[in-house]
């Protein structure tokens, strides 16, 4: 007897790949480059000033571990002296840098003081202090609710008044080497319309505060 044989189905036919020009992402949202392009164009500080320490500092931490060396070099073996020496450099090189890393800038809408930040909308009056009157405003006529970035070895400052509701500091104490010119800036870009853009709360952070 002959077998009948079932028609076989026609099952779904595999797509064959395309083989036109693969589709172009959009550009991310963002700041938009010089010419109107979409591309991210990076943002210039109008004002940029790192803390750091001194040239004397250096030169009086070399001295003191010079002068560690000459006190251990007497009483321990030569190579015992020179790896603490080359230890304490080190430590010292360290904190040097560590300590001078801060960053004072006015740029994106925002000024910067460390890791503090805060929208220039909430910028307020802006002070150059004199030596003699930043060295009250440090001290004897200092805010306790105020936020301080101080550094010993730089004698001016400026004090940023704080127009924020919602944040109960009244100012930012700064010191700079160029007060006038931070205050320049920050006067400028919080009169132009881009300074007035919402850059978001203030953040505090990792500084010190008066008191």
């Amino acid at each position: 007897m002959a077998r009948t044989l079932a028609p076989r189905e026609a099952g779904p036919r595999r797509a064959r790949p395309s083989r036109s020009a693969p589709a172009r992402l959009a550009p991310a949202p963002g700041r938009r480059g010089a010419g109107g392009s979409g591309k991210l164009g990076p943002v210039t500080p109008t004002y940029r000033e790192r803390l750091a320490v001194p040239l004397r500092w250096w030169v009086q931490g070399t001295m003191l571990v010079a002068s560690l060396w000459l006190a251990v070099v007497v009483a321990v073996p030569g190579v015992v002296a020179w790896v603490v020496a080359g230890l304490s450099v080190a430590l010292m090189a360290a904190l040097l840098l560590a300590y001078g890393n801060a960053v004072i800038s006015v740029a994106g809408g925002e000024l910067r003081a460390g890791r503090a930040r805060i929208g220039l909308e909430h910028v307020g009056a802006v002070e150059p202090l004199t030596p003699e009157a930043a060295r009250l405003a440090a001290g004897r006529d200092a805010d306790a609710r105020a936020f301080l970035l101080l550094r010993p070895y730089r004698k001016r400052a400026v004090r940023v008044h704080l127009t924020d509701p919602a944040d109960p500091t009244p100012y930012w104490l700064l010191s700079t080497r160029r007060p006038d010119a931070l205050a320049a800036a920050l006067t400028a870009a919080t009169a132009s319309p881009r300074g007035t853009g919402g850059a978001g709360p203030t953040t505090a952070q990792g500084e010190q505060h008066a008191g």
